[in-house]
């Protein structure tokens, strides 16, 4: 069973163009502040986006193997074009709003009274509520895991098939 996953060139080359966008995003963010960020591993968001990078492997590889004229090649496109949509839309606002909102509450924490109880115990409260701000991707994240997901499942295809 193991093995026959393995042989599936499409499923092994996304996930790898998962791991590796994921394991770029270090290097790129110490280039970029000049500090070591292992949390970037773990993290959404960033350059390049992971889940572009893993659906256009799936897509490249798949045309690669099935054709482009094939369904499936048809299907990991759309696929591919509706997250891609979504990590530089939806999450990417949703990213922005909590900025916003984390702001808003900081803002708010600076000026309540500390001698009231009530408010600390508030912004105890808030402080560990802090909404996580990066979250989706701007456009050249996204046009650059997709590029990087390309490389990735042409890549797989030649070696694997």
């Amino acid at each position: 069973m193991v093995f026959s996953l393995l042989e599936n060139v499409p499923l092994v080359a996304s996930f790898s163009a998962i791991f590796l966008a994921q394991a770029v995003k270090i290097p790129l963010h110490f280039l970029y502040h000049r500090e070591w960020d292992w949390s970037r591993f773990f993290g959404s968001g960033g350059m390049p986006s992971s889940h572009s990078a893993g659906v256009m492997a799936l897509a490249s590889s798949s045309g690669y193997r099935e054709g482009v004229g094939s369904t499936m090649f048809a299907i990991t496109c759309v696929l591919g074009l509706i997250v891609m949509y979504d990590a530089m839309g939806i999450r990417r606002h949703a990213g922005e709003q909590a900025m916003a909102i984390n702001e808003l509450e900081e803002a708010f924490d600076k000026h309540i009274e500390t001698d009231d109880p009530e408010f600390s115990r508030r912004g105890l409260r808030r402080q560990r509520k802090h909404l996580k701000e990066l979250l989706g991707h701007q456009p050249i994240e996204v046009a650059g895991g997709a590029a990087f997901g390309v490389a990735v499942g042409l890549v797989y295809s030649l070696i694997l098939t």
